[in-house]
């Protein structure tokens, strides 16, 4: 009888002393994130979202010595996109459905598990996804499917508070990872599928209470509102009068910060409902737009529109990457944007003032971008493919910029089409609100295509008629294309790079692979056996660098021989 109990000591023994060399993740700690690359204290690593470490310790010529140094299985099936924060030695993630995982960072032991328990109302989209948590002081924060804030004590995963942010049984869910800035925690809704109106809100890290909210969907009286305009007299389709009220405008990847200008960025998905604009007629503000909002009061300070009166479910909802450049011989405060549309951008993030905008992809629904990057719309004849398509050209996964080479990067999706359609749909509250069914364009006939969204099955039927993946480097200067990395499989993996000037990053072949950030050569690569599918991240500890990337359902953390 002894011996369970000494086996419980030794635990609480060991789960104490790790947790006491745990320091608080203050506001100072969060500002300074990028010189601090032992710990990965965001979603994308620092307020900047660059998705960068200044770690060295893996390096071109060493990196062909990584090997597996632990691995976490997930209980629940399902793909897995989480990026897991690592703080002074213990890592948190969240699994499926709205768990969070505490773990020693070196070993992989689970310290504790906390499990949400989820209202049997949800309605949620494209799978039971949560991308990660944030942290203030001892505090965890976690959206939840069923539209719920919860705090947890990071030490014990026991929850302090939980507030209540939307009505899941009308298609609201946050699926996003949360964003800390100062005292505040910010997050998005998710359910631009079944109609929401929109909104991003802050709320008090201490007691829940909500601090502001923005509205992505104006209201009248609001900036922004005559954009959704009156149906015309005569029109002889269905146009809903009313079309802000579900106008869609979900927010569902993690935003960017600027300390310096004490702005907050965030992405905006698409209008609502998704394929058929004839019944909401106007550009359907702020949807397919990138927001800069004050992040003490949520007020708007200025927006971007990237797809106007969207018809092709061109969802904004992409990382804003955060870079201080030059441009044209002058330091310029820029924001980066590899949009699903086809288009990357450079906008002024102090303004919003469209400085860049060149297609990384295929694209003929525009046949280019005004000279204030509001693009000029071709669309297709009916029955004719549109490219980019459904799935843009790249997606939510999260894209990165060196420092170090000037270069931004991220996973593309290339040759790939749709053939959009779209059919009025009435808003039924909770119900699928899309207007249309698009379908993946074969420009073989028979041959095997994207099925479902893109997912393809366990045996291996792909074919490159359907398009392929690539993981492509960018001149922000310029727009034009640096390098290119061709893969055969379309990919959902997120892109990380380091001081040493490599990227990692993996595909849905199930290979996690190490390139030259200068070059795109391949430098080393091994198969995990399931698709990759979040963003890489690094961190250190007694000394040791280590990566860890999500496969499947496996967390792997890799590291240099001993």
């Amino acid at each position: 009888m002894r011996r369970p109990f000494a086996a419980a000591i030794a635990v609480l023994v060991l789960l104490s002393a790790a947790f006491a060399a745990q320091a608080q993740v203050s506001d100072a700690r969060l500002r300074d994130a990028a010189k601090d690359p032992a710990n990965w204290l965001t979603y994308s690593g620092s307020y900047a979202s660059q998705r960068y470490t200044s770690l060295n310790q893996i390096t071109p010529s060493n990196v062909q010595g990584l090997t597996l140094k632990w691995m976490y299985q997930a209980a629940q099936p399902g793909g897995w996109e989480t990026s897991p924060l690592v703080v002074d030695g213990i890592m948190y993630l969240t699994q499926r459905p709205n768990d969070v995982v505490a773990l020693d960072a070196r070993t992989g032991r689970v310290f504790w598990i906390y499990r949400h328990a989820l209202s049997p109302t949800q309605v949620v989209c494209c799978g039971a996804n949560n991308r990660g948590l944030a942290m203030l002081g001892d505090t965890l924060f976690m959206g939840t499917l069923d539209a719920n804030l919860v705090a947890i004590d990071a030490k014990s995963g026991r929850p302090l508070w939980t507030v209540k942010v939307a009505d899941n049984a009308a298609g609201y869910s946050i699926t996003l990872a949360p964003l800390v800035v100062k005292d505040k925690v910010i997050v998005g809704v998710g359910g631009g599928e079944y109609g929401i109106r929109g909104f991003i809100a802050a709320y008090d890290a201490k007691t829940g209470k909500e601090a502001w909210r923005f509205n992505t969907i104006p209201g009248p009286g609001d900036p922004g509102h005559a954009t959704w305009e009156p149906c015309p007299a005569g029109q002889k389709t269905y146009c809903d009068p009313e079309g802000w009220k579900h106008g869609a405008g979900s927010v569902w990847v993690t935003g960017s910060y600027d300390p310096a200008l004490n702005l907050t960025y965030w992405g905006v998905g698409n209008a609502g409902p998704d394929w058929n604009p004839d019944q909401r007629p106007g550009d359907n503000l702020y949807t397919d737009s990138v927001v800069a909002l004050d992040a003490d009061t949520g007020a708007l300070n200025w927006h971007f529109q990237f797809t106007p009166h969207d018809s092709y479910d061109f969802d904004a909802v992409q990382i804003p990457v955060l870079a201080d450049i030059t441009w044209k011989g002058a330091p310029l405060k820029a924001m980066l944007w590899a949009n699903r549309n086809g288009y990357f951008y450079v906008l002024d993030r102090a303004s919003g003032r469209f400085l860049l905008g060149e297609p990384f992809v295929k694209v003929n629904w525009s046949s280019g971008l005004d000279a204030k990057g509001r693009p000029i719309q071709t669309p297709q004849p009916a029955g004719q493919p549109t490219f980019p398509g459904n799935q843009g050209g790249t997606n939510w996964y999260s894209p990165s910029y060196s420092p170090r080479t000037g270069l931004f990067y991220l996973s593309a999706w290339e040759n790939y089409a749709t053939v959009f359609g779209g059919v009025p749909v009435e808003y039924k509250s909770g119900l699928a609100y899309g207007g249309g069914a698009p379908h993946d364009y074969q420009p073989v006939l028979n041959a095997p295509g994207l099925p479902g969204r893109g997912r393809r099955p366990p045996i291996n039927s792909w074919t490159e008629t359907a398009g392929n993946g690539a993981v492509l480097a960018i001149d922000p200067t310029t727009g034009r294309q640096k390098w290119r990395f061709p893969m055969t499989d379309v990919s959902d993996a997120g892109i990380l790079t380091t001081a040493t000037n490599l990227l990692f990053t993996g595909g849905r072949e199930g290979y996690v692979q190490a390139l030259d950030a200068q070059t795109g050569k391949p430098l080393w690569k091994t198969n995990l056996g399931g698709p990759i599918g979040n963003g890489p991240i690094s961190y250190q500890i007694d000394g040791k660098q280590y990566v860890a990337v999500v496969s499947g359902l496996s967390l792997c953390v890799f590291s240099l021989r001993d």
